[in-house]
């Protein structure tokens, strides 16, 4: 398959690069999938949709084939009223699970989400396209499972609501996930333009 052309998924982070890696090699998809770290400029704005499209156009001058970046947040609605939402990388790193966790008095009532943005920077037409995913959830109480990274010892979703995510594989987590749900949105759209 010499000729498929080169989509470019942008992102320093493996451990995203293997769950969207994992999910379009399920996919008849005509595209090379690489990963490639150019570091774009992460700014500190209010949605994820503008730090996604901030983050997109930031490393336009740098490539000539499509390429697609991803956002993702992680948003404890009740008792933090959101937070830390569009800051969750800056507060992982800074606070991390065991930090969000002393936050919180009462596990029995929070309430939490993941958000993923994705956005996509389609060479032949130029054009910049936005595929969304969100999966509802609440706080574990305690830090449980050795897979995924980042939040996902913490969050337990309302579908798989016995584990959190890093208690789950890759595929399970990939089915149910903000990232999955997002993927799946621009898998769908790349197999159109086919």
């Amino acid at each position: 398959m010499k000729n498929q052309p080169k989509l470019y998924f942008i992102t320093g982070n493996r451990h995203k690069f293997a769950e969207v890696s994992e999910l379009f090699a399920q996919e008849d998809l005509n595209y090379e999938l690489r990963q490639k770290d150019l570091n774009p400029t992460e700014i500190q704005a209010d949605t994820l949709e503008e730090v996604a499209r901030f983050k997109l156009s930031s490393v336009k001058s740098k490539l000539d084939v499509s390429y697609f970046i991803e956002d993702a947040g992680f948003f404890v609605d009740i008792p933090l009223k959101g937070f830390p939402g569009v800051y969750s990388s800056y507060v992982f790193k800074t606070l991390g699970n065991e930090g969000i966790l002393s936050l919180i008095k009462n596990f029995d009532d929070t309430k939490a989400h993941f958000s993923s943005v994705i956005a996509l920077y389609y060479k032949p037409s130029e054009q910049i396209y936005l595929f969304k995913g969100r999966v509802d959830g609440k706080v574990s109480s305690k830090i449980k499972g050795n897979r995924g990274f980042g939040y996902d010892p913490i969050f337990i979703s309302d579908i798989q609501p016995d584990k959190t995510f890093a208690e789950l594989s890759k595929l399970e987590k990939n089915h149910i996930s903000h990232r999955g749900i997002a993927l799946r949105k621009l898998i769908e759209f790349l197999k159109k333009l086919n």
